[in-house]
């Protein structure tokens, strides 16, 4: 058995050039995103405590709770509506094709019977208005063009529905059944974003024009604009209104975001700048936003998220992040069990702590993307798809200046001599690097497709796997190697090879989902039929003890073995990773973290069988 002890979860997706729609549940205090195939929950008060829906079978684009918080309607880019609850594992309650192309927003009616969705599709389907038991239409909603980038749906009667797009249109429409009531042009570019106040009395639209305009919220006729004196010099992305319908909250491709006060004659000022910690870089663009109770919540491109307090503007934000992408590395940093590194595709590196979460990125100069990647004390081996091999010195929350290294081909494995200080082993196709500070000792033609590789942790030996599923043994003596046995078990490619921490084993797994413990004397086999898997094994990590090893396989499980038991005795965690598990590590003997395809590190905590 084991137990999800703790979650870091995944940034929100983002896409340059558009604003993202993220929305909550007041009571709960919990907020709703997207990342791949899964709507994230998180909850601001305990940002640790996070679910998880993964049932979309193209990736989600958004999410909404139903106005009492029992049901959420999420979409995705398949035009498909899901509407499942919020408790008793997330039952499905009905699933609805709802456009034919990609949903960018969607809202619940107050009365919870309809939802309204938006976004591209084929000919006028861009808006659809639908009833959330039975999917049937209640409405026709002409009038617009192009993609309709946000929709919402008054909070009083008489209902009304707005939608805005891609057109430079902000369309209302009256019902139900809805029909079109008036149509805007006051916008110039994009309209990203409209929303109506929660007491129904206003609307504002928001634009990639830099302005907002504001509507009655009955009439749907133009009451005011934003003023120009402090406003935002770049796109706007998102509007969110606050609880008593005074003020908005807005964010903008400048980095900033503004609070606006929003008079009873439809002027919208300024009274407050907010302005993110940040890096200085393109991913510092604002893109989201929502206005939650006492909360602030802003989203960056780069999916940091800026926690303010509406009620001590001045107070500095609480800000914490996750990877978009798969995370493809995972190490923990040897004499600090509680610290985690992982790498995602995108070249991204990020620090974690057990029972804390996000402690931050490591900033570096080129976000190279990196594929494998191994931590000793106080700094990073890295290596990438460019060929080259990195050395980053940790220095607290800064790194040092990055040292690095061509090799001239790709990397597939890359393993350290923890004891012999410098000596590192890479494999590339045709055969090893041998490097001694960063510098190249020894570049070995093997004469078979090299596949993965390990360094024995004083440098005598080093473990190759190759494409024929054969591991060679070598010894190493300065800057040669020398075959000293070949190991004939695996029927499929070696994928990885990881000696244990007392050095008397190495266990090796292959593409053909076998993993294979081995004596490291006498080269026997000391525990097989380890087939528990049902897809290729990608990653395998020893307890500290030596008496356990770990497999995490595309077929999205962990499965733990005990070394002197029987393998069908394991421990299996399945969905441990959603679209399969890249990276898996023990932190101590009973502690377990794994990363994956789905940009989430879960931590696992072990129970005797």
């Amino acid at each position: 058995m084991a137990d999800l002890l703790e979650t870091f979860a995944c940034a929100p997706s983002t896409e340059r050039g558009r604003g993202i729609l993220i929305s909550g549940d007041p009571k709960t205090n919990s907020i709703l995103y997207t990342n791949g195939r899964s709507v994230i929950i998180r909850y601001l008060d305990n940002p640790l405590k996070v679910h998880v829906y993964g049932e979309h079978g193209y990736p989600a684009t958004v999410a909404r709770y139903s106005p009492n918080g029992e049901w959420i309607a999420s979409a995705d880019a398949s035009g498909t509506i899901r509407i499942w609850g919020t408790h008793n594992d997330f039952v499905l309650h009905n699933e609805f094709r709802v456009l034919s192309g990609r949903i960018d927003d969607l809202q619940w009616s107050p009365d919870m019977l309809r939802i309204v969705a938006s976004g591209d599709g084929k000919g006028k389907s861009l808006v659809r208005a639908f009833m959330w038991d039975t999917g049937s239409t209640v409405g026709d909603f002409d009038g617009h063009s192009k993609r309709v980038l946000s929709c919402a749906f008054k909070p009083t009667r008489p209902f009304r529905i707005v939608s805005c797009g891609e057109d430079f249109i902000v369309n209302f429409y009256e019902g139900p059944p809805f029909k079109f009531m008036l149509s805007h042009r006051e916008h110039s570019n994009f309209v990203n974003c409209v929303r109506f106040s929660p007491d129904g009395s206003k609307c504002i639209s928001v634009g990639s024009d830099k302005k907002g305009i504001i509507y009655d919220g009955k009439t749907g006729e133009i009451i005011g604009h934003f003023s120009q004196e402090d406003g935002h010099t770049s796109s706007i992305y998102a509007v969110s209104w606050s609880p008593d319908s005074k003020r908005v909250l807005t964010v903008s491709a400048d980095k900033s975001a503004k609070i606006w006060e929003i008079s009873e004659n439809g002027s919208g000022n300024v009274t407050k700048t907010l302005e993110c910690p940040a890096s200085g870089g393109v991913e510092d663009m604002l893109v989201g936003c929502l206005w939650q109770n006492d909360y602030l919540v802003i989203v960056s491109l780069g999916g940091t998220i800026h926690l303010f307090s509406a009620s001590d503007l001045d107070k500095a934000p609480v800000s914490f992040s996750g990877h978009l992408k798969n995370v493809n590395a995972l190490a923990e940093i040897k004499g600090d069990p509680k610290l985690i590194l992982t790498s995602s595709y995108d070249g991204h590196i990020f620090k974690w702590i057990q029972g804390h979460g996000y402690k931050g990125r490591v900033e570096r100069k080129d976000n190279a993307q990196i594929k494998c990647l191994v931590a000793v004390e106080q700094e990073i081996i890295a290596s990438g798809f460019d060929n080259k091999v990195r050395r980053i010195p940790l220095n607290g929350d800064e790194c040092g200046p990055t040292e690095q290294i061509d090799i001239g081909s790709q990397p597939k494995d890359l393993s350290l001599a923890t004891d012999s200080p410098g000596v590192a082993l890479v494999s590339i196709d045709s055969g090893v690097v041998l490097l001694k500070d960063l510098k190249v000792v020894s570049n070995i033609k093997l004469g078979f497709t090299v596949t993965a590789s390990v360094i024995a942790p004083d440098g005598s030996e080093a473990i190759v796997g190759g494409q024929d599923g054969k591991l060679h043994i070598f010894s190493i003596s300065g800057d040669n190697l020398t075959e000293e046995a070949v190991l004939e078990k695996h029927r499929g490619a070696i994928s990885v090879i990881r000696y244990s921490p007392d050095f008397s084993m190495f266990a090796s797994g292959d593409l053909n989902r076998e993993a294979v413990v081995w004596d490291r004397v006498s080269k026997e086999v000391k525990l097989n039929n380890m087939l528990y898997n049902t897809a290729r094994i990608n990653c395998l990590a020893w307890s500290p003890n030596s008496s356990m090893v770990a497999t995490g396989s595309l077929d999205t499980c962990v499965i733990v073995y005990e070394v002197g038991k029987p393998a069908s005795s394991r421990i299996t965690i399945k969905r441990a990773n959603l679209g399969g598990v890249y990276g898996v590590a023990f932190t101590d003997d009973s502690t377990l973290v794994s990363s994956g395809e789905d940009a989430f590190i879960r931590v696992w905590r072990l129970k005797p069988q």
